[in-house]
């Protein structure tokens, strides 16, 4: 079968593909600045502070009463452990 001869049919393709190369590109710039801004953001020393544990200092007392309390748990979990 052979191509149409007429010149409407034969340019609208063309057309057709003209119109998706250019809303193709204009997404593309939209894009780039979407783009560029984030890295903006992130390269600017605006991005959140990455965590640092924080070392915490506990007082011998503290210490104490944590292991008292440490050692009643596990008491009275044995207790239970040998009733059952």
């Amino acid at each position: 079968m052979a191509p149409p001869k007429d010149p409407l049919l034969q340019s609208r393709p063309m057309s057709n593909l003209d119109s998706v190369l250019s809303q193709l590109r204009q997404e593309r710039a939209r894009l780039d600045e979407a783009i560029s801004a984030l890295e903006a953001i992130t390269h600017n020393g605006n991005s959140p502070k990455k965590y640092r544990p924080i070392n915490r200092v506990m007082s011998p007392a503290a210490r104490r009463r944590i292991a008292a309390a440490q050692k009643a748990r596990w008491a009275k979990w044995r207790k239970r452990q040998k009733a059952a």
